[in-house]
């Protein structure tokens, strides 16, 4: 456990009522669910706050640009097994959303939290957790976020001498060097479908080689290390080289290797393989994502893709019958003002789906459609896009606040 169980003293304690105060006026006024002003207003009052409020908790933080908010829900159901958990499970992931979610904590054991790339290694500062994940790092948001290498170096400074285990992404070239900082590392083969961003040594900016599933740099020598956790197809091999089955109700082979992170961590907390990968069973959806809602006698399945890396393993979901797709993309501050990266998207994978295309930057999606030669109609909104297709099964594809425009609309 983590130790001792302090009090909160009166400062803390005063900014603790002041944020939930602060957050529950912004919800009344119909402003969202208030964490970020709720936290923002107590971080304001005591900027030690965060740290205070995480010393009697085991802490795990989760860091990735892919798979962070997904991969916190499947840690917190695992570590469930060996008591109350506190999460940000809303995916309210930077300090203010962070402060606001362990301010709730109550009789937690265990905090699993969700942090922005960015913000990993002051967090970490902040809370001591005991692991932190890895699970990849690819181009996001790059008005405002760094490049992928500059993010990766600062993660291999700030973590630098972590007495937290890191579980690392063994097939990320970005994150092995990122974690090879830390003394206490479990690789994990997680798998890397996108490589894109991670063709060049992170180490010396040689050219990278990949026979097979390896990767090495043939000018300094950098290397995949060797993973004691992999996936393999539908189970979790664990250190000691048993195979353990895993059941999710969440789609796709992403999901499988955010589950065999999380068994893991879940093992670096002392809950074994087999328990972890029960109780992931019970996630169905994460803040909307993968739902299947009714709209218009039309059942829609939400699926969430922000960046390259995240469109093509949501196309690996919809491979099969060519049910129709909805596209929304927004580039709005929450997404990235920046949509060059629809280019480094390969839409032909959607040939032979009827698509149609929505969102504030339907008309740049639209050009990118055609240069790929993939047949599409552009609507209005969403509720004439659904008119469009059939009765039936419909896949709707969409970016950050595309996403949540897409959730209002259909009524979930």
């Amino acid at each position: 456990m983590a130790g001792n169980t302090e009090p909160l003293p009166p400062r803390a304690k005063l900014a603790v009522t002041a944020g939930k105060a602060a957050a529950a006026v912004s919800r009344a006024a119909g402003r969202g669910s208030g964490s970020v002003i709720g936290g923002r207003v107590a971080l304001k009052l005591d900027p030690d706050l965060l740290a205070k409020l995480a010393q009697n908790l085991d802490v795990v933080l989760v860091s990735a640009t892919n798979g962070k908010t997904t991969t916190t829900r499947l840690i917190a159901e695992a570590l469930r097994a060996a008591g109350p958990v506190v999460s940000n499970a809303l995916g309210a992931n930077m300090p203010a959303g962070i402060t606001a979610a362990l301010a709730g904590s109550g009789d937690a054991r265990y905090g699993v939290i969700e942090v922005d790339e960015k913000y990993l290694a002051a967090v970490a500062r902040d809370v001591t957790p005991k692991a932190i994940a890895l699970l990849n790092l690819s181009r996001d948001q790059l008005d405002r976020a760094a490049e992928t290498r500059m993010l990766a170096e600062r993660w291999r400074e700030g973590l630098s001498g972590s007495k937290a285990v890191i579980v690392a992404n063994a097939d990320d070239p970005l994150v092995v060097w990122a974690a090879s900082s830390s003394p206490n590392v479990v690789w994990v083969a997680a798998g890397q479908e996108w490589k894109d961003d991670a063709w060049s040594c992170p180490a010396c900016g040689g050219v990278m080689q990949r026979p097979g599933d390896d990767w090495f740099c043939g000018e300094c020598g950098f290397r995949r290390p060797t993973p004691s956790w992999a996936l393999s197809g539908d189970h979790v091999l664990d250190p000691h080289g048993s195979a353990w089955p895993i059941h999710l109700q969440l789609p796709g082979r992403a999901n499988k290797a955010n589950a065999t992170t999380s068994a893991a961590v879940a093992a670096a907390f002392g809950v074994p393989p087999q328990t972890a990968l029960e109780r992931m069973y019970s996630v169905t959806a994460v803040a909307g994502r993968y739902d299947v809602v009714s709209f218009q006698g039309r059942e829609i399945r939400l699926l969430l893709a922000k960046n390259p890396a995240g469109w093509l393993e949501t196309f690996s979901l919809i491979d099969g019958p060519p049910a129709p797709v909805i596209l929304s993309v927004n580039a709005r501050g929450a997404d990235g003002t920046d949509t060059s990266w629809l280019w480094d998207v390969d839409y032909s994978r959607l040939a032979g789906h009827p698509i149609c295309v929505i969102g504030d930057r339907k008309l740049d999606l639209a050009v990118r459609l055609e240069v790929a030669g993939v047949d599409f109609q552009v609507c209005e909104n969403a509720a004439e896009a659904v008119r469009q297709c059939p009765p039936g099964r419909i896949e709707a594809i969409a970016n950050y606040t595309a996403f949540q425009d897409l959730r209002r609309i259909v009524g979930n």
